[in-house]
Order: structure tokens, then C-alpha cells, then sequence
């Protein structure tokens, strides 16, 4: 399966388990494919900011991205690719592509300010990893430190008929959500998936403005699941409530150089990861942070029966 322009759902971004030691974590990564695709996700990315691909050599990025994909069993794997150099981008996306990913995801390099350095770096991008690949573009200025308008964005996807996903984390961003399916209204811009990412944190008012999903890593990505699907059924009252109850510890989550750590932690206790860990440099939590994450747990346990203290525990 590869991804196309009505890719939707929840495509969720995994983080890369590790031991305590530093490790790779196979094992923990297969019960985590599993858990993902139990809870309902449309498919996975793999590699991604969050997914401490910076960490990772070549060979065990590779590897980390053929165990996902062959845990995955034909389900859709995103693998993400950016590189500042194309070589090693083409590299590692024709390589997963080879081992059956879904497609890639590229995001911007932090060296380029111009609109036209911005589309002709993508251009390249798309040239290396080659026409047949399908790929996602990555917008997330809060960390790549690069502004892509939606006239910018328009530009990309006309240019690169193999673009067939918007991973959408501008903020704020819900006008740019809707100046570009105005695009598609007026025919200016061909029809593309658009899956949102910022931790869901505006996911709420994202789906109302007319994205398909979500491309995020919240702890509970079985909420992200549920909120998606009772949006598109019409039942907006609904999911505003259900995402509501989870906003407290979403934004938590959402916390810049420490959200990766309250994740882990959360799918750690919810019997997912074995452990804990992030590879060096990282901000580990400290007792207090652990306090306060199992107090907004108990909380949310109060509205949502997957965050109960016995659930958590069952399978630890």
C-alpha cells in the first residue's frame, strides 16, 4: 500500500524504544506496531523529529524503519527521510521503499529563507528520492525555523506531482488549513491529504476546518482514533468533548524538550514500551514531572476509563 492524495485517518508517529543502556528496543517495538494498529491507527511514521532519528546511525535507522515496516504486515509505514544532503536521503528512502514503506516524509533543511530556495530545495528532494516515491512534506516551522506560506506550500505541490501529503504543524495555522482547500475549491491547487501534527493540540477546530486526520504522537493515540472518527460521522459536540477531557495532559505532552519524555513515560506505564529511555543528549523527567503527569492521569481516568490506574498496570 502507498500512500496517495485521500490518505486520512490517524497516522501516528512512534517514538524508537531503547533499553536502558541505549540500545534499540526490538521488542518493545513490536508490541508497539501492534498496540497502534489495535487501538484503530490508519498507519504509522517512523523516524521522525520525536522518533529521535538524529540519535540514530544509518544502519539503525534502517533498521529500526524494516522492523516497523515488516511488524506493520502491509499496513502503512511513513519513514521519515530528511536529510540536509540528498544522497543520504535517497539512500535511506529507496531503501525503505524497497523493504515495503507506505512512503516518505521530508521536511525543509534550517538553511533556507527564501520562498524560491524553499521550492527548488524540494524539487531536488523529490528528484533524489525519485518520481515513484510518495512522500509527505513535513511543515513544522516551531522547529525546522522555516516559514512556508500557503502560497509557498501551493507552489511545492503543483511543482512535485508526487506529493501527496500536507503533515500540517504551523501554529497558529487553522487560516492556513482553509486558505489551501480554498485552493482546491478554486482549482489553483490540485486536491492534497491533509494530516495534522503539533500533538493534536489543536486537533479539534483542525478537523472542523476540513483536515483528514491526524500525524501525530500522543500517548493515547486510541483518543486521536475516536475523535477523528466521530468528527467525520457529523458528531462534532462529541469529539469536542471526548478531546476536551484529554487537553490538560495533551498539553503537558505538548511541553517543547521535555514532551518526548512525558510520551514514553505515559506508554510505559500503559505496559507499551519497556522502558523509558531517550538516547543522550535528552531532559529526562524528574520525580515532581512524574507527580504531575500521574495526576493529570487520574484525572483524565475520571472521563476516559483508558488512563485507569489498573488499566495501566494490567500488562506491566
Amino acid at each position: 500500500m502507498t500512500l496517495d492524495s485521500k490518505t486520512a485517518g490517524v497516522y501516528a508517529i512512534a517514538p524508537t524504544p531503547f533499553h536502558e543502556d541505549g540500545a534499540i528496543d526490538f521488542a518493545s517495538i513490536d508490541r508497539m506496531v501492534d498496540f497502534y494498529f489495535e487501538v484503530g491507527c490508519d498507519g504509522l511514521t517512523v523516524l521522525g523529529v520525536l522518533g529521535e532519528s538524529s540519535k540514530l546511525d544509518p544502519s539503525e535507522a534502517l533498521a529500526v524503519a524494516e522492523r516497523v515496516i515488516k511488524r506493520a504486515a502491509g499496513k502503512p509505514v511513513i519513514v521519515g527521510v530528511s536529510s540536509p544532503g540528498f544522497a543520504a536521503m535517497r539512500a535511506l528512502a529507496r531503501s525503505v521503499m524497497d523493504t515495503g514503506a507506505a512512503g516518505v516524509m521530508v521536511g525543509p533543511t534550517g538553511t533556507l529563507r527564501t520562498d524560491d530556495q524553499i521550492t527548488a530545495y524540494f524539487r531536488g528532494a523529490a528528484e533524489a528520492i525519485g518520481a515513484d516515491v510518495p512522500w509527505v512534506l513535513q511543515d513544522f516551522p516551531l522547529v525546522t525555523d522555516v516559514v512556508m506560506t500557503p502560497g509557498v506550500i501551493r507552489r511545492i505541490v503543483t511543482e512535485n506531482p508526487s506529493l501527496m501529503v500536507l503533515k500540517h504543524e504551523d501554529w497558529p495555522g487553522l487560516e492556513k488549513i482553509s486558505t489551501l482547500r480554498r485552493y482546491e475549491e478554486d482549482g489553483s491547487m490540485r486536491h492534497i491529504s491533509i494530516l495534522v501534527g503539533n500533538n493534536g493540540l489543536f486537533l479539534d477546530f483542525e478537523l472542523d476546518r476540513g483536515v483528514d486526520g491526524a500525524n501525530t504522537g500522543y500517548a493515547f493515540p486510541d483518543m486521536l482514533v475516536e475523535c477523528v472518527r466521530l468528527a467525520k460521522q457529523g458528531k462534532r459536540d462529541a469529539a469536542h468533548d471526548l478531546f476536551d477531557a484529554h487537553l490538560p495532559l495533551l498539553r503537558y505532552e505538548q511541553q517543547q524538550g521535555v514532551g518526548l519524555a512525558v510520551r514514553k513515560y505515559i506508554l510505559k506505564r500503559r505496559g507499551i514500551l519497556g522502558s523509558e529511555t531517550m538516547r543522550k543528549p535528552c531532559t529526562p523527567l524528574t520525580a515532581t514531572s512524574r507527580a504531575e503527569v500521574e495526576y493529570l492521569m487520574d484525572r483524565l481516568a475520571l472521563r476516559d476509563a483508558r488512563a485507569m490506574r489498573k488499566l495501566r498496570l494490567a500488562s506491566i
